[in-house]
């Protein structure tokens, strides 16, 4: 079943055990912290992006090779997108949203290896990054603005008898935020390595099924899964992209509260 399943692809399983709080001894008891298939591709993610930074940047030439292109490009793709939408202040942030951008881009490249696992597909992961976001918002909204970042949510120009109305929804608006930035990116990837299991398994049952005539029938299946990894590739360059861009406007409000 684990062939064809396509749930099983999202199941996280203890690789180590690292240790247990509480509990009396017995098996289940306690809370158990683990090292899993998660955490594998985690930090194997990181890895990966830290190998090829050091890597493509090590010579520092003043004429570029490929791979040193590569990392040019990206890190002025990035900056560019925080310039624009945070402006230069919003400068200071850049570790910050090119990590999220690279290991967002980097984890959902890894989902779409056979038998790799999708990090990205768990809301805990994607809510955790979200989370990240808006906390440093509050944090710097505050440090930077004091009571002056509330002028986030008393829009300028609103007459005064239209705030009651208008500041409870901007202030909803504002806590929604990490929600609305971790299923966007949960929802997206999690649907479409669903959608793609299960065409693949079509494929595959048809072809076990049926003999010979299941070859003949699978073909509508395969071109379809096939469609669709070229489109999940996109989704996830996208969705790291949208990850990246929405956090510069978040942070954008942190610099710049006033509307």
């Amino acid at each position: 079943m684990a062939g064809t399943d396509p749930i099983h692809q999202f199941v996280i399983y203890d690789i180590a055990k690292l240790f247990t709080i509480g509990g009396d001894g017995t098996e289940g008891s306690g809370t158990t912290f683990a090292f899993t298939n998660s955490s594998l591709f985690m930090v194997l993610t990181v890895a990966v992006i830290v190998a090829f930074l050091l890597w493509a940047t090590a010579g520092k030439r003043l004429v570029p090779n490929r791979l040193q292109l590569v990392a040019e490009l990206l890190y002025e793709f990035v900056a560019g997108m925080v310039r624009s939408s945070a402006g230069k202040e919003g400068m200071k942030f850049m570790p910050l949203v090119f990590s999220l951008f690279t290991f967002i881009f980097v984890a959902n490249m890894f989902g779409m290896v056979p038998y790799f696992f999708t990090v990205t597909s768990h809301i805990i992961v994607t809510f955790a990054l979200s989370m990240l976001v808006f906390l440093t918002v509050i944090l710097y909204g505050f440090i930077k603005n004091g009571p002056k970042f509330l002028k986030l949510f008393v829009p300028a120009g609103v007459p005064g008898y239209i705030l009651p109305i208008v500041t409870p929804i901007e202030v909803i608006s504002f806590l929604s935020r990490p929600i609305s930035l971790s299923v966007r990116l949960f929802g997206n990837i999690l649907a479409g390595h669903i959608t793609l299991k299960v065409f693949t398994g079509f494929a595959v049952m048809m072809i076990a099924g049926l003999g010979a005539f299941g070859w003949f029938a699978a073909i509508l299946p395969v071109l379809m899964a096939i469609a669709l990894t070229g489109l999940e590739f996109l989704v996830g360059a996208v969705q790291a992209y949208v990850f990246a861009v929405l956090t510069c406007m978040y942070l954008n409000d942190a610099i710049h509260p006033s509307h």
